[in-house]
């Protein structure tokens, strides 16, 4: 039973979850900046493979799901680009210093086991000034919310397959290093708790400290 859900019920679960409506206008806004030889990380089933520009020379996905990679490969077979697929864990890259122009983690960070650490090895892959595009859910800044989002992070993260409800994603990017750039945020939905979304840029350099998001309406 367990193989089952792992093999089909799992990915399918994932797969529907993430094709949310609302989501698609995230993924367009964030992935269209993709430029060069790019890395997915958390690539999933595939589904950023539609927004990525004209600029992408070629595209590198990695997910530890070999079923949603399955998806992937099948949803790239409509790209125009040069796309390589690899089953892996973001906290160890397989891929030489400074490959990359830009990285992209949609919906990731919360549920990879150890964020500064892959946030750590992008910063290793990118090239001098390359960028990580990122749209990630999180903590809330209303103090109310976020004391929700405590509360449950520990069942919410066993059902939903290691996802963390109160992961700051900013905070985690300027810890690591990144410069943060165009930072927007706000809610997508109700209940508050699981639709605090951020997104942006944040580029290879020395430590930052957070900006104030931009709220988007």
């Amino acid at each position: 039973m367990r193989d089952f859900f792992e093999e089909h019920l799992r990915p399918w679960l994932l797969h529907r979850a993430m094709s949310h409506g609302p989501l698609r206008p995230y993924r367009e806004r964030v992935v269209g900046q993709a430029r060069g030889r790019v890395l997915e990380i958390g690539v999933g089933s595939g589904l950023n493979l539609p927004y990525f520009g004209s600029e992408v020379d070629a595209l590198v996905g990695l997910d530890p799901s070999r079923p949603l990679l399955d998806r992937a490969r099948a949803a790239a077979a409509r790209l125009s680009v040069p796309a390589e697929f690899i089953e892996g864990l973001a906290e160890e890259l397989p891929f030489e210093d400074r490959s990359f122009d830009t990285a992209l983690c949609t919906f990731t960070l919360c549920s990879v086991t150890d964020p500064a650490r892959v946030l750590d090895e992008l910063r290793r892959v990118l090239r001098p000034n390359g960028r990580l595009l990122f749209v990630e859910h999180g903590r809330a800044p209303e103090r109310s919310v976020a004391a929700w989002q405590d509360r449950l992070a520990p069942c919410w993260c066993r059902l939903s397959g290691g996802c963390h409800l109160n992961r700051a994603p900013l905070e985690l990017l300027a810890g690591a290093g990144f410069q943060l750039e165009g930072v927007c945020a706000g809610y997508l939905h109700r209940p508050k708790v699981v639709g605090y979304l951020t997104e942006g840029c944040a580029r290879r350099g020395g430590e930052a400290p957070p900006p104030n998001p931009t709220r988007r309406p």
